[in-house]
């Protein structure tokens, strides 16, 4: 067994065997835990800030942007959108934990742009009860990233709004575009 979990383009979830992924990223772990050594680190991100971003794969947070382990706060999920959870993450993040700065990042190419709220209708439809979450589709990646920073900016649960700022991901060149709230 290699140290990678990464499976090959052609594997199915279960490898020969009968090895799942999850079984494939234990073991990983365990080679990772051989040779790990406590950095000694606080909760507390070295760089005072928090990264709200899409849980898409293929969006490498620390290696776009620089960052080491302990540099900040990282919150994911379908389409980097700030939801009450992320507002409850950065509240956290900011009272309790000294964060100052907010970046958020969406990318192109979202799987929230196919989708709508009918998703909800269809998962009601299938298991009977209606999910309690918004799914947040959009069409316009730039407009849901303003509407992203106008909902830190004027959450009154958080401290920390001077710095927020809002940029989308392009996967295909790995760059960083900056949106222009007041656009």
């Amino acid at each position: 067994m290699t140290t990678s979990a990464h499976l090959p383009a052609h594997s199915t979830p279960r490898g020969s065997g009968g090895e799942s992924v999850t079984d494939r990223l234990v073991e990983a772990n365990r080679h990772y835990a051989e040779h790990f050594t406590d950095p000694g680190m606080d909760a507390r991100p070295v760089l005072q800030v928090a990264v709200v971003a899409c849980m898409d794969a293929r969006l490498d947070l620390h290696a776009a942007l620089g960052l080491e382990l302990g540099d900040c706060h990282t919150i994911r999920n379908a389409g980097g959108v700030v939801t009450d959870d992320t507002i409850r993450s950065l509240t956290i993040s900011q009272r309790a934990l000294g964060t100052r700065s907010v970046i958020l990042i969406h990318h192109t190419g979202c799987g929230l742009e196919n989708l709508t709220e009918d998703f909800r209708h269809e998962l009601e439809d299938e298991v009977g009860q209606r999910p309690a979450w918004a799914v947040e589709a959009f069409r316009d990646v730039d407009q849901d990233v303003r509407q992203s920073m106008q909902r830190v900016r004027t959450n009154p649960f958080l401290l920390h709004k001077d710095d927020v700022r809002g940029f989308v991901f392009d996967v295909h060149t790995g760059l960083l575009r900056e949106i222009d709230p007041a656009a």
